[in-house]
């Protein structure tokens, strides 16, 4: 596991610090559950523009809801 040394901000720190004497888990335990929900946040929108980009720019194609159904014969 690699170790990463970061500055918090003193406001950061202290909102951190009530959170572990509150809560119970530790600095890591909060930092690393921070980290991995903002990544997947990251992640998703890196995702999207892609798709994005992709459908403006035509390699891609878009299907309405009543196309979906129809295909799934879910239409009425």
């Amino acid at each position: 596991m690699e170790t990463i040394s970061i500055q918090l901000p003193d406001d950061v720190s202290a909102r951190l610090q009530k959170l572990v004497l509150t809560a119970g888990h530790t600095k890591d335990f909060y930092i690393l559950e921070a980290i991995q929900e903002h990544l997947d946040d990251l992640e998703d929108l890196h995702i999207a523009e892609q798709r994005l980009a992709d459908v403006r720019a035509g390699r891609s194609k878009t299907h309405t809801l009543e196309e979906v159904e129809r295909s799934l014969g879910l239409a009425d």
